[in-house]
This record gives C-alpha cells, structure tokens and sequence, in this order.
C-alpha cells in the first residue's frame, strides 16, 4: 500500500481574479505562498519519502515552499499532472466563457475529462507501483485533482457546488492495483490533515 497526498497549488492572481489558469503558467502571489507555508508546516507533522509536482510553476513553486517546511528533498516534476488545457477559454472568466462559447459549444483546445484521467491516473499508479509502502506528497491543480476525485468516487465527490480550495490536501491509497480517496478537502487547519492514515 503507497500513500499519495495530492496537494493543490497555492493562490495565484488569476485565482483571485477567477480566471482560467489550464496550461497558462500563472506564478503564486504571497496569499499563494502563505497558503503552501501553512499546507507545509501542517504536513511536517506527518512522515514522507519524497514529493513530486507538475512542472508548471504554481505547483513547483507550491511544492519547494512544503518540501522545505517539510524536511524534504527538492520536488520532482511529472509532466502527467499538469492541470487541465482549457484552449480558447484560458485567461476568461466564466461569464467572458459563457458569452463567448454558449451552452453546447464546444471551446476549441480544451482537454476533456476523460483525457485527463487517461493521463494523469496510469502516471499516479506508475509513482505507486515505484514506491511500495511510501509516502508521497503530490502537488498538482484543481481541475486534475476535481477530475480524479470523481473517477475514483463515481462521481459522489465532489458534490455540487464544493470546490477544490488552494492549499488543499487529499489522500489517495493505491492497493490492490487500484487508487481510491481516503480522504477529501483537508486544509491547514483540519486536524485530520496531521494524522497519517496509516496509523
């Protein structure tokens, strides 16, 4: 059995702004810096082997910041984890999408669901089957992140309207050939968030 926290990137201003972010590299602001100083300090508290980010610069960024907090080595990227591409629909609000692409047209570029767990799981079962028995602390997107929660779950979680708050942690166990949710939307101050689930 392997442990995979999946972290989401601190705030970024496009963030703040609710603008779509996809494959664009926004950097973090210092809301987003103090967000991963708290995930990390929170973290600490917990024993990990190693942490792994997507390479785009939020997350890396997000993942030097808890790796430090953390006692841990510098982040290694995976491409796999980079968050969603929302082609044409990326640097709009979702009003600005709305009128630009009404409901049932499709926005040119913008990866489905279905792509980006074609991507992203075999890449987490690949870090698992490499790390029996490990810890691993992994910082990626909302969109990556919200998309593996409901393959994992069926489409129970997220529910309605419940989003993916920057910072936030959700642990993953893969076993038995497969990844499941343990636990979804810790945030800093969760005190679930210092207990491992293997204790």
């Amino acid at each position: 059995m392997t442990r995979l926290s999946l972290v989401r990137h601190g705030q970024t201003d496009w963030n703040l702004s609710r603008r779509i972010q996809g494959s664009s590299d926004i950097p973090l602001n210092e809301t987003g810096r103090e967000q991963a100083r708290a995930t990390g300090k929170a973290l600490s508290r917990r024993r990990w082997d190693a942490i792994y980010a997507s390479p785009l610069s939020r997350a890396e960024e997000t993942a030097r910041i808890i790796a430090a907090e953390a006692g841990l080595d510098e982040p290694q990227l995976i491409s796999d984890v980079a968050e969603r591409r929302y082609g044409d629909a990326e640097g709009l609000t979702g009003e600005e999408i709305l009128a630009r692409f009404p409901e049932g047209v499709a926005v040119p570029g913008r990866e489905s669901r279905d792509q980006v767990v074609a991507r992203a799981l075999p890449a987490l079962i690949e870090l698992a089957e490499a790390h029996p028995g490990e810890s691993l602390i992994v910082v990626s997107h909302g969109g990556v992140i919200g998309t593996l929660v409901r393959h994992v779950t069926d489409r129970a979680l997220p529910r309605p309207g419940e989003v993916i708050p920057n910072g936030s942690v959700h642990d993953f166990i893969y076993r038995d050939g497969a990844l499941e949710l343990d636990r979804f939307n810790l945030t800093a101050e969760d005190h679930d968030l210092f207990t491992s689930v293997f204790s």
